[in-house]
């Protein structure tokens, strides 16, 4: 007779009768639950074990399965092994060989028993079927309060992991015993497939090789002339199969799978979505045959050519929502590629003027500054060297930066900093060239001096920006 279950405590608590597991519907849902989240399958089958083996789940009705048993490990072990854990029932029937009202029974204990959590339940759509329910696996407090965890507060798990006391550290290695028990897949048995022994089968010729004749019949066989032997050039009568040399031919989920990958490396917004979820996106226009080119033809006439993007597999899903009505046919198809073909060459064509305009501004002679203040020093500096020249009278010496303002300073080094981030150094070499290095860093300031003479030295292929 097996001894009866009890209840797993420790401290001095450990008699007092245990409280019912019980949780009701309004708790099922993950922003109701008072259980923290799983961060793994294998976390969250210890806790199931727990519940198994305290044995305090109750449940309110009166029918179906009253406690956590055999059964249920099954179901949660299958449970386990999903990310995400969208498990649908007649998935459920077929894997583990169940009727329908059972898993729905058990699904139900896990749920009451604050095991597992709504994320989003189950629908029915009007011609698409019927869509599983997603569940978060979900840790009860009276686990934690069992086995001595130590948890504190996180937004995303509700209660995160933190330590464990000594006295549930024997506890918590027999769940992780039982978890790994459980969770371990069968391992699969080879079919004995008969050996047929063709040479047993047939009927020997000769008493030698074990023929159910104990006399040769070599002596009634007459050989045949030469001139009615053929000559080899026939066809055996059971030709060999040849092996197909051509590509394998993709069933309707198979071609969902490799646009979708396609979609995934041709467009950058949807690079390192999951596969699967653009499969299930885009599978109307796969199913109509649509290619990655002309996914990606339409996506430019509808407008999906987004700068910021929160969910890629919503808006490819709304961009593709009329696409199949809308261009029902191949010629229809193929003017929108040539229109999408057009319009990506003219796109490259003015990115590659743009480029060149901007080499030719390099390379052009030098503009005065746009800063009236900086105009009229760059007047003066130049003014005394060209009288020089013509023999005129010598003027006094220029006044520096110390003439100016505090606020013709700021919008002096202001535009100065505007240039050199458009790439312009004109304003500050002119400057350096004019008056010396020391009195363009009291300008302009030595950071954008510094950078400026750096510049002037390297590769003009150079990210520029301020630290």
């Amino acid at each position: 007779m097996p001894t009866p279950k009890t209840h797993l405590a420790f401290g001095p608590h450990a008699d007092a009768a245990p409280s019912p597991m019980y949780v009701p519907a309004a708790h099922q849902w993950i922003s109701a639950t008072t259980g923290r989240i799983a961060p793994d399958g294998y976390s969250w089958m210890q806790a199931v074990c727990w519940a198994h083996l305290d044995n305090t789940y109750r449940p309110a009705r009166g029918h179906g399965p009253q406690h956590i048993g055999q059964t249920t490990l099954r179901v949660a072990v299958e449970l386990a092994r999903l990310a995400p854990c969208r498990p649908g029932v007649g998935y459920l029937v077929r894997l583990l060989k169940l009727s329908k009202r059972t898993i729905q029974y058990h699904l139900g204990i896990l749920r009451e028993a604050g095991l597992l959590a709504y994320q989003t339940k189950g629908t029915r759509v009007r011609g698409e079927g019927g869509r599983a329910s997603e569940f978060v696996w979900t840790i009860p407090a009276a686990f934690d309060t069992a086995l001595r965890l130590v948890t504190r507060t996180c937004d995303r798990y509700i209660r995160a992991l933190q330590g464990i006391a000594d006295e549930g550290r024997a506890l918590m290695k027999r769940l992780a015993k039982m978890a790994r028990k459980l969770m371990r897949r069968p391992r699969r048995s080879r079919r004995a497939t008969p050996t047929i022994n063709r040479a047993s089968s047939t009927r020997r010729c000769t008493p030698m090789e074990g023929g159910s004749e104990s006399s040769s019949t070599a002596g009634t066989t007459s050989l045949p002339s030469e001139a009615k032997l053929d000559r080899g050039t026939s066809k055996p009568p059971t030709p060999k199969k040849s092996k197909g040399t051509g590509r394998r031919t993709l069933n309707v989920i198979g071609r969902r799978y490799q646009l979708a990958r396609e979609l995934t490396e041709q467009i950058d917004w949807l690079r390192g979505c999951s596969v699967a979820r653009i499969a299930w996106v885009a599978r109307e226009v796969s199913d109509a045959g649509w290619s990655a080119q002309e996914v990606r033809a339409w996506l430019h006439f509808r407008g999906g050519e987004a700068a910021r993007v929160h969910r890629a597999s919503g808006l490819l899903a709304v961009l593709l929502r009329s696409a199949v009505r809308t261009l029902d046919t191949a010629d229809k198809r193929a003017e929108v590629i040539s229109d999408w073909r057009q319009a990506t060459e003219a796109a490259r064509r003015g990115r590659i003027q743009q480029v060149r305009a901007r080499a030719e501004r390099y390379d052009g002679d030098w503009q005065a500054p746009r800063s009236a203040a900086v105009r009229r020093l760059v007047t003066e500096a130049f003014t005394p060297n060209c009288e020089a020249h013509a023999g005129a009278e010598a003027l006094p010496a220029l006044g520096g930066p110390q003439d100016l303002t505090g606020q013709e300073l700021r919008v002096m080094r202001d535009s100065a900093w505007a240039e050199f981030l458009q790439g312009d150094t004109a304003l500050v070499t002119s400057a350096v060239r004019a008056f010396g290095r020391p009195v363009a860093e009291s300008m302009y300031g030595v950071d954008l001096v510094q950078r400026v003479l750096r510049l002037s030295r390297r590769s003009s292929l150079m990210s520029l920006g301020r630290r």
